[in-house]
C-alpha cells in the first residue's frame, strides 16, 4: 500500500465517503492519511454535489488514533526528543484544524460509521461528526491517559459537550472501554445496528440527508453551531433571518405543498 491509499473516497448520489484505510494498523492516523483527509474535507465542503459526508474505516476498526506501534519505533511520540519542539506544536495544530476543526465546522450533514474501534485521535474525529452510528462491535476509548499522553485532536473538548464535564473526566482519566450498548446510552452513538447492516443502514441514514434541503440543513448546523457561544437573545436574533431565508426558497414551497397534499417532498438537487 502507497501512503496515497491511506484514504479512500467516493461520491455516489450527493454522498461523498470517505474511508480511512489503514485496516492492518486499525487505521492509525498517519501523515499522508491527515494530509489526505484535510484536502477531501475542503473540498467536499465546497462541492456543491456533495450533500452528506460518511466517514469510516476500512476493515474491523474506525480509528486507533495515533499510530503506538511507529511510536515506540521512534522512541515516544516525540521522537526521542528531550523538549517541546515549537514547529512540531504548529504542525500538529494545522493538522487537527484541517480534520477536526474542519469536520467540527462543516456546513453539510456528517456521520461517522464505527464498524470497530474508534480510540484517542480517532475518537475525535468521529466526535466531530453531526450523528454517529455503531454495531455491537464498536468499541470507543480516549485511550489517551494508558500511553502516558494528556489527548488532542480535540477529544477533551468535544466529550465535555457530548457527554457533560463530569463523564469527559471518567473517560479521559480513566479511559473505560465503552462497547456499543453503552456508547448508546451515554450519546456517544447515534444509532446501534447489527454488525451486518451498518454499511446499509449509514447509506440510508445519508441519503435522507442527501435528499433534504441543503440550505435548511446548512443554516441548522449554523444555528447548532453558534448556540453554545451566544446567550438565548443572541441566538434568536441569529437564527431568524436565516428562518425567513429559508421561507423564500423553492425547498419551503415545495415542503409545503408536498405536507398538504401527503406525500413525501422533492426538493432540488
Amino acid at each position: 500500500m502507497t501512503d496515497t491509499d491511506h484514504v479512500l473516497y467516493d461520491l455516489t448520489d450527493g454522498i461523498a465517503t470517505i474511508t480511512l484505510n489503514r485496516p492492518d494498523r486499525r487505521n492509525a492516523m498517519s501523515v499522508p492519511m491527515i494530509e489526505r483527509l484535510g484536502e477531501l474535507f475542503a473540498q467536499t465542503d465546497e462541492d456543491p454535489a456533495v450533500r452528506a459526508l460518511v466517514l469510516t474505516g476500512a476493515g474491523r476498526a474506525f480509528c486507533a488514533g495515533g499510530d503506538v506501534q511507529q511510536f515506540d519505533e521512534d522512541g515516544g511520540e516525540g521522537g526521542g526528543a528531550t523538549e517541546v519542539d515549537p514547529a512540531a506544536v504548529a504542525e500538529q495544530l494545522r493538522h487537527q484544524e484541517l480534520t477536526v476543526g474542519r469536520l467540527h465546522t462543516f456546513t453539510k450533514p456528517t456521520i461517522a460509521a464505527l464498524p470497530g474501534a474508534a480510540a484517542g485521535a480517532g475518537l475525535g474525529l468521529a466526535l466531530a461528526t453531526d450523528l454517529r452510528i455503531g454495531t455491537p462491535r464498536t468499541v470507543v476509548a480516549t485511550a489517551f491517559a494508558t500511553v502516558a499522553l494528556s489527548g488532542d485532536f480535540g477529544v477533551a473538548w468535544l466529550l465535555d459537550r457530548l457527554v457533560g464535564p463530569a463523564r469527559a473526566r471518567e473517560l479521559m482519566l480513566l479511559s473505560p472501554r465503552l462497547d456499543g450498548e453503552a456508547c448508546l446510552d451515554l450519546g456517544l452513538l447515534t444509532r446501534l445496528v447489527p454488525e451486518d447492516e451498518l454499511e446499509e443502514s449509514t447509506r440510508a441514514l445519508a441519503a435522507r440527508l442527501a435528499d433534504g434541503s441543503a440550505l435548511t440543513l446548512a443554516h441548522i448546523k449554523r444555528n447548532l453551531l453558534e448556540a453554545p457561544h451566544q446567550t438565548l437573545s443572541e441566538s434568536m436574533a441569529a437564527e431568524v433571518p436565516r428562518h425567513k431565508a429559508c421561507g423564500l426558497t423553492a425547498d419551503h414551497v415545495e415542503a409545503a405543498r408536498a405536507f398538504v397534499e401527503k406525500r413525501p417532498p422533492v426538493f432540488a438537487r
